[in-house]
């Protein structure tokens, strides 16, 4: 496993170059500047801002200086945060997009993986219709029209809850159901699918026939093994909600990874986006790899 776990790292290498590679060339290429502003500034004092930030550099020398700063850990100064580095602004917004995508993540999977079972269980039946219809629902809806939904229904016209940003617990609910209603309702509809095919397998109609009760069967035999599909969809899954959470971050102004990813594409903060993209990246990465050796421990026919 362990070997396993070095040379996915070492794969995923080249992968991140590529993806920072990718994410320098188009920031380059979009229109205007860091330093572009209603105003125009003085040739001199722009002259002294670019010299600062090496931006008078040739695009291969700003290249291989920005590679060499991230090898080192470095991912330079924020051209719109004046002396703040984006190592600081990652540090300061990952928390909270943390937390909103592990509330996020665990409402997705307390919600979706009952009701996708209940739906098996109770296939081609009430129950099942009724499930798998609040799981197109969740899947139709986008986040960026159930946000403001929910802000106009729970914050405008009934005052129940914050509209944004950060405070007490109500803050993070309709952010938190915003953004994994859709992750639900995939997990529901992955659940019921895993659990009909566990149903009808083999070693399930053995513990049956042994005359064991039916929530034994469920919980002890069909669970776990209804779980494997799920569990190699947390990765994609985690690092999805937490990277989707660009826009619920910036509906409900909340100060995350997401809303600065805007600001800095917004104002050609350059270093900052480049910083963010990367950073995503290494999360995916890890994610990936971390459920897939989970994976290989609840299945022991999965091989390293």
């Amino acid at each position: 496993m362990l070997s396993y776990a070095l040379r996915r790292l070492l794969g995923a290498i080249p992968t991140l170059l590529i993806l920072l590679t990718l994410a320098f060339v188009m920031m380059r290429a979009a229109p205007g500047g860091p330093f572009d502003a209603d105003r125009e500034l003085p040739p001199q004092v722009r002259a002294n801002l670019e010299a600062k930030y090496h931006l008078d550099e040739p695009l291969y020398q700003q290249y291989g200086r920005y590679i060499w700063d991230v090898a080192h850990f470095d991912f330079g100064p924020s051209f719109q945060y004046r002396d703040t580095s984006v190592n600081d602004l990652i540090a300061s917004g990952f928390p909270v997009s943390l937390k909103l995508g592990a509330a996020s993540l665990a409402f997705a999977l307390i919600f979706g993986v009952p009701l996708g079972m209940l739906a098996a269980l109770r296939q081609n039946k009430l129950a099942d219709y009724g499930a798998m219809t609040v799981a197109m629902l969740g899947i139709s809806i986008p986040n960026f029209v159930l946000a403001p939904l929910m802000i106009l229904l729970f914050a405008v016209y009934n005052d129940w809850l914050p509209a944004g940003g950060l405070g007490g617990w109500q803050n993070y609910v309709m952010p938190v159901l915003a953004l994994g209603t859709a992750m639900m309702a995939y997990v529901a509809r992955l659940a019921r699918g895993s659990t009909i095919e566990v149903m009808r397998s083999n070693y399930v109609r053995t513990a049956r026939a042994k005359g064991l009760s039916a929530a034994r069967v469920v919980w002890v035999h069909a669970l776990p093994a209804a779980l494997t599909p799920i569990v190699s969809f947390l990765g994609p899954a985690a690092a999805g909600i937490i990277t989707g959470s660009v826009v619920i971050e910036t509906i409900f102004g909340i100060p995350g990874l997401g809303q600065f990813f805007v600001q800095g594409a917004l104002n050609r903060d350059y270093t900052l986006v480049m910083g963010v993209v990367l950073f995503y990246g290494i999360l995916i990465v890890a994610f990936n790899l971390a459920v897939d050796l989970l994976y290989g421990w609840l299945d022991p026919r999965v091989s390293y």
